[in-house]
């Protein structure tokens, strides 16, 4: 297992670090099959989603048994063990009361002349969930997912989800989605899933908007999607940065840098930065000690041998919460002595993880915050999936006669400079006798 170790300091040159940070959000690969799945689906509709099942997942479906049955979520929820449907149940719980916690509230306020301005949020009437399968069943995803637009108040929430060579969706992934919200559930994932909800079929009504995340193929697919529908932000191929002082405790740095280098597609990001060379070595020993008792020690592997987990030395935390936020990581975490003072520093980071007593997989499985976040550097542009991402802001303005009265000269201007006759006459023609 490769594991690559540097220093660095700002304004430095250092091209093992510069490579490593200028990962890409989207493959160009993965771009151009999108493009001909996403235009097959649009054009053949629920024939072409059943072949790329064939295809993708070597699963012989038809039209009638894309849609998962009641009967079969019901099956489910009997093989789902007590113990997973009473944690399932508390990290519903938790999700539901920070979101609704959350929710933006109503508002307006007065003019100038007694009107009113304002602003008010309205769920959308149908939206997609997607819940990777893959390597792993992702049901934490579909409670990050179905459980926010819920308590949003959207009413159909429909769900995509890969099923295996036999047809059959994980139990788990079911349950959850079910007790998450979702009122439809769909056996596909992959590219010919966005297309599915994005443009519909015969049998599947056309989603508003699509959340979740996906493979470097569905990143691919929901970029190109956008504008037939509303989507949420770019999450792809996880990865976590660890900001660390000499404090920290290196085995626990080191399964937390490895909780996300063993999703295993490869593509995988894992960033230590540290002040202390010390704590680089021992996190490094103990990654390779904890790689050898894990069950996907593999997909670790591969995740270090293609270049994806890096540990930098840094001389100071100033220094390594620059490089943190050059790297905008998908997760940060502050395992410092005084993490509260230094996250006020963090300006690009999808969510951030504070201590010595919050590991990410906190985030991903029961905390409340949705573990749908932005990745490939997107951070530095987008936020992590929230409630409101299920509703639409509408502003509101009533204004008086007087308010009319009082803007009616930056109306004229604005009308004569863009050369907008109707539109100074729509304000003029009020006051006309």
């Amino acid at each position: 297992m490769r594991i690559k170790t540097t220093e660095w300091k700002a304004g430095d040159a250092n091209r093992m670090v510069d490579a490593f940070l200028s990962r890409p959000a989207f493959d160009d690969k993965a771009q151009d099959v999108a493009r001909s799945v996403l235009a097959d689906v649009k054009q053949r509709g629920d024939s072409a989603v059943v072949d790329y099942a064939q295809r993708f997942d070597g699963a012989s479906l038809s039209v009638a048994t894309l849609r998962v049955s009641d009967a079969e979520v019901q099956a489910a929820a009997k093989i789902v063990d007590a113990k997973f449907r009473a944690a399932a149940k508390e990290a519903c719980r938790r999700i539901t009361r920070f979101s609704v916690a959350g929710v933006k509230r109503d508002w307006q306020m007065k003019t100038e002349r007694g009107g009113r301005l304002g602003e008010f949020f309205v769920p959308f009437d149908r939206v997609g969930v997607y819940v990777p399968g893959g390597a792993a069943p992702l049901a934490s995803t579909a409670l990050m997912t179905a459980t926010l637009a819920r308590a949003a108040g959207v009413p159909e929430i429909v769900a995509c989800t890969p099923c295996g060579a036999d047809g059959v969706v994980n139990p788990y992934v079911l349950y959850a989605l079910k007790l998450a919200g979702a009122t439809e559930i769909y056996r596909v994932g992959g590219v010919h899933a966005i297309g599915l909800m994005a443009y519909g079929t015969r049998s599947v009504r056309r989603v508003r908007k699509i959340v979740g995340p996906g493979g470097t193929y569905v990143t691919a697919a929901k970029r190109q999607v956008y504008g037939d529908v509303a989507l949420d932000l770019v999450a792809g191929p996880s990865e976590i940065a660890v900001l660390a002082d000499s404090g920290a405790n290196p085995a626990h740095v080191a399964m937390d840098l490895l909780s996300q280098a063993e999703h295993g597609t490869g593509h995988e990001k894992a960033l230590l930065v540290a002040t202390d060379a010390a704590l680089i070595n021992a996190v490094k020993s103990a990654m390779f000690a904890h790689t050898a008792t894990l069950s996907r020690g593999a997909a670790i592997r591969r995740v270090a041998d293609s270049g994806g987990i890096m540990l930098v030395k840094v001389d100071d935390l100033e220094a390594g919460i620059d490089l943190c936020n050059r790297f905008a990581p998908e997760h940060l975490e502050l395992m410092v002595r005084e993490p509260r003072r230094w996250v006020k520093k963090v300006r690009c980071a999808g969510a951030v993880f504070m201590g010595p007593w919050t590991p990410e997989s906190a985030g991903d499985f029961a905390a409340g915050p949705s573990h749908v976040l932005p990745t490939g550097g997107a951070a530095a542009m987008f936020s992590g999936l929230t409630v409101d991402d299920f509703r639409r802001r509408s502003s509101f303005i009533e204004f008086t006669r007087r308010d009319l009265q009082d803007v009616l000269p930056v109306i004229e201007a604005f009308g004569r400079v863009e050369g907008l006759d109707a539109h100074v006459r729509a304000g003029t023609i009020r006051f006309e006798e």
